[in-house]
């Protein structure tokens, strides 16, 4: 099922802004700047093995220290993942990381970590699968999409 077919079918709302390619989260903020909601930075990880991996969704300005979050989720040494690996579990590619993205996972098989303070916001950006466009999301429309999908939600306090 494509996104928007899924979005409409979910009852999930969202304003759509079209843009340039984001590639970072610096382009967002010179590109995108005026687009409203939780700006997010989207990490793609696995764990050691290659056995769990995660989608983690933090504020865009935050630093994520790797070995601090291996810790707390009781895995080995994180790393990100290869492009191959982001095609085959999210079924995008590099610089389109997205929450939405858990859509192409149908096996449940990436874990979702979304940081305390993104989650106390009333909107969040979202890429919709491609980079040239956002989606405003409101929050209970989010953990709507999070239940269809199938997948659980981990809220985590990632430190300023």
């Amino acid at each position: 099922m494509k996104l928007f077919d899924f979005l409409s079918t979910h009852n999930i709302s969202f304003e759509q802004y079209e843009h340039p390619p984001l590639y970072t989260c610096e382009d967002a903020n010179q590109l995108a700047s005026h687009i409203p909601g939780a700006k997010t930075k989207n990490l793609f990880l696995r764990d050691r093995k290659g056995k769990r991996h995660f989608l983690v969704v933090v504020n865009d300005h935050k630093v994520i220290d790797l070995s601090n979050l291996s810790v707390l989720l009781e895995t080995s040494k994180l790393s990100f993942a290869s492009a191959d690996r982001l095609k085959q579990y999210l079924g995008i590619e590099p610089g389109a990381v997205s929450l939405l993205s858990l859509i192409n996972d149908q096996n449940q098989s990436v874990e979702l970590l979304i940081d305390k303070d993104v989650w106390a916001c009333p909107t969040m950006q979202c890429h919709p699968l491609v980079n040239t466009s956002t989606l405003v999301i409101p929050m209970h429309a989010v953990e709507k999409f999070i239940r269809a999908t199938g997948h659980e939600l981990q809220l985590i306090l990632i430190p300023e």
